[in-house]
């Protein structure tokens, strides 16, 4: 089971406030916050957490190829919700909602950074 990921950013403040928004819409809030370095998201529903971080060797952050990360929701409204805020703050489209396989219904985007993440519903 995951605890939390952490994916990178060359600005902290603009990454701050597109996942302030993007992870209220899956009941998220901030929890944690290391001024210029990073900041985590969590909720009590799920366990989880998020992070943005600059990365510590102090070398630009870059997008992972291939990885990804999947933020739960609770109904596939819920993940038409979540890629809808994401591309009105300025995220990219990499796969809009639709239902990817049995009982599993998905959206793609990346963040303002180019991370990819998912909003995913299973049932």
């Amino acid at each position: 089971m995951l605890a939390y990921a952490t994916i990178g950013t060359n600005d902290l403040p603009r990454a701050g406030a597109f996942y302030d928004a993007l992870l209220a819409e899956v009941g998220a809030k901030r929890f944690m916050e290391e001024p210029g370095y990073f900041i985590a998201w969590g909720s009590s529903e799920t366990g989880a957490g998020l992070g943005v971080s600059v990365p510590f060797d102090k070398k630009p952050a870059t997008v992972g190829n291939g990885c990804m990360v999947a933020l739960q929701a609770g109904s596939r409204e819920q993940v038409d919700r979540v890629y809808a805020k994401a591309l009105e703050l300025g995220g990219t489209d990499e796969g809009a909602p639709g239902q990817r396989s049995e009982g599993f219904y998905a959206a793609y985007f990346r963040d303002l950074d180019g991370n990819k993440l998912n909003a995913c519903y299973m049932g």
